[in-house]
């Protein structure tokens, strides 16, 4: 157990970008929503999942829809409260404590806001170390958990709660609904107890995105390495390509940024050519040709100087990235996983095979 303030939101918010996989919504928006409701109620008290009672209601809270509509459209400010009366509502039982679905920069940072706004304690653990487009993308699925009831709610007051026969069916409702409401809402779904959430979830997500934000600022600090060598190190990273932005074609469809970014090759990338796709969180990176990275794998571009995480919604052309790999979390390379996540769902015409032996001959 502790505590979560301005600097670790700051912190929380830059490292979950990095996991969110350049999806996850931007780190700024959704940093100033927690900071603002940490300023004016109060820290937030972090649980480790094991101090979680197994009887305990764990909610987790979310915007669902497409990064780029959120940053114009914002939170209200009463959606929080709304989805807690939905849900305790339905199941007549008090919400223990929320927790993040996903790794992102705006879905790190609501669960924190909402747990501020209620005075309710946030788990350290969420179902996917990384950003997922689809809502059943979780573990919570292979674990055979139903992401319903599900509360929605938007900025201008409408809600509803799902009741569905699969995930699937799920997402594509909610989808719909999302569309109808402007393009972004805030939910909660896949309600669970604390011994599922202990089973499933991935844990130490929030303290890890902590400390993945805390060393991106220090990166220039580093002794005896490079500012890239550290970043590289401490990120476990796979170095896949260097270059600048030459295009980015992007679109908003059914609810989703979906499109492509291509880069040249600068340093000791230059005369070579790459570009990675996104449905939201960028799906696979091609270089020359060959592919070296796929979903479930996190494939992540960041900025060459900063080393801050370049989100899908903020792709400019000229700007010059880095991307890197990161290993998945061990559950999405499991059959069930590579079938929920796998590249062949999003219609990328190759088996998974993980980020390592795709990079042999060097990070």
């Amino acid at each position: 157990m502790r505590k979560i303030g301005i600097q670790e939101i700051e912190d929380i918010a830059t490292g979950a970008a990095l996991l969110g996989a350049g999806g996850g919504g931007d780190p700024y928006v959704g940093k100033l929503v927690a900071i603002g409701a940490v300023k004016e109620c109060g820290e937030v008290t972090l649980l480790d999942p094991e101090e979680v009672p197994d009887d305990a209601l764990i909610v987790p809270i979310a915007m669902m829809g497409a990064p780029t509509v959120l940053a114009e459209k914002a939170i209200g400010g009463q959606e929080y409260k709304k989805l807690y009366d939905m849900v305790t509502q339905f199941f007549g039982k008090k919400i223990y404590a929320f927790m993040p679905i996903e790794a992102g920069g705006v879905n790190s940072m609501l669960p924190i806001a909402a747990a501020a706004r209620l005075g309710l304690p946030l788990v350290d653990v969420d179902g996917m170390g990384r950003a997922f487009p689809e809502l059943q993308m979780v573990t919570f699925t292979i674990g055979g958990l139903k992401a319903t009831p599900m509360a929605l709610t938007d900025e201008k007051g409408n809600s509803v709660i799902f009741e569905t026969i699969t995930n699937k069916w799920t997402e594509e409702l909610a989808r719909s609904v999302t569309m109808s409401c402007g393009g972004s809402v805030s939910v909660s779904l896949f309600p669970m107890n604390g011994k599922q959430m202990k089973e499933y979830g991935v844990k130490g997500i929030v303290t890890r995105s902590q400390k993945l934000g805390e060393a991106i600022r220090t990166v220039k600090n580093a002794e005896n390495q490079t500012p890239e060598e550290h970043f590289l190190q401490f990120t476990e990273g796979f170095r896949l390509f260097k270059g600048k932005i030459s295009d980015v074609l992007r679109e908003t469809r059914g609810g989703f940024n979906i499109g492509k970014v291509v880069l040249d090759g600068i340093g000791d990338y230059k005369g070579h050519t790459a570009y990675v796709e996104f449905q939201n969180e960028n799906l696979a990176a091609v270089v020359d040709g060959k592919i070296l990275a796929t979903t479930p794998d996190l494939i992540c571009l960041v900025d060459t100087e900063t080393f801050t995480p370049v989100t899908t919604d903020a792709l400019k052309y000229g700007k010059r990235v880095m991307v890197i790999g990161l290993k998945c979390f061990e559950m999405w390379r499991t059959a069930s996983g590579i079938e929920l996540v796998g590249p062949r769902y999003f219609g990328i015409d190759t088996d998974y095979i993980p980020l390592e032996e795709r990079c042999k001959g060097g990070k």
